[in-house]
């Protein structure tokens, strides 16, 4: 029986709504999950428990029922990707969206969970990523939408209090509003990409399927930016600085 060097696998936890559970399919191409998981395979576990659908208030809720107890499995990373779905337009159809206060009390209450406190994971708070109004408009109206659900200007205000959230509270906070539209051009104090009070953008098309949902190059950058956060915040635990749980063959116990 092989021994391990390190003791048994720690986990890297994805805690998400759709933009996370949708980060396993390959279906489109380049996926973030599996990505993720290559890169520490054999140090980490990465394991999804991402939410179609789910807001802050759906996720206080939803997170006793997974978190192991640090007997149970330990948690090396911990990242918390919620935003789209509170940032839904006040009285929309959906009833998902959040106060912006309520949202930041929410988050703040998932980060300070006896749960993850107990864990003492190395946090890291992702702002929800921008939307094109453009996109939106079409793909709302498919499903029997008459009113718009998202607006580029209202998304912007809970990335904003994301980031926040993630100064106060003194965990790591991987940008990824400001990343995406640093990548489709925008320029501080200009109209905001995405919105219907500019032109269409292409970047923006490229990363987002639906004005919300990530294309395969949406999730490429998301994982590019998380490994550049990693090797920036914590550089001991970037992929090839941590060893496998178990030897390589040459040196497995016989």
């Amino acid at each position: 029986m092989l021994v391990p060097t390190q003791g048994p696998y720690d986990q890297f936890l994805l805690f998400g709504d759709s933009l996370i559970q949708q980060s396993c399919s390959q279906a489109a191409g380049f996926a973030f999950c599996p990505a993720l998981q290559d890169a520490f395979i054999r140090r980490l576990d990465v394991i999804n428990r991402g939410f179609s659908g789910y807001n802050t208030a759906n996720a206080i809720l939803a997170l006793p029922g997974f978190m192991p107890k640090p007997e149970q499995a330990r948690l090396r990373f911990m990242a918390v990707f919620f935003g789209a779905n509170d940032a839904c337009l006040p009285g929309s159809a959906t009833g998902q969206q959040i106060p912006l206060n309520e949202y930041k009390k929410n988050l703040r209450d998932i980060l300070e969970h006896s749960s993850v406190v107990a864990q003492k994971p190395r946090l890291i708070l992702l702002t929800p990523p921008p939307v094109n109004e453009y996109q939106m408009e079409t793909s709302e109206r498919a499903r029997g939408y008459k009113d718009p659900l998202r607006s580029a200007e209202h998304t912007k205000e809970y990335a904003d209090a994301c980031r926040q959230v993630g100064a106060e509270v003194g965990v790591a906070v991987l940008d990824v509003w400001s990343i995406f539209m640093a990548k489709a051009g925008w320029k501080g104090g200009k109209p905001l990409v995405g919105s219907k009070k500019v032109a269409r953008s292409e970047v923006l098309e490229k990363l987002l399927s639906d004005g919300l949902h990530f294309r395969p190059d949406a999730y490429r950058l998301l994982y590019d930016s998380m490994m550049d956060l990693i090797q920036k915040e914590w550089p001991d635990q970037a992929p090839d600085n941590l060893r496998f749980i178990f030897r390589s063959w040459p040196e497995a116990p016989k």
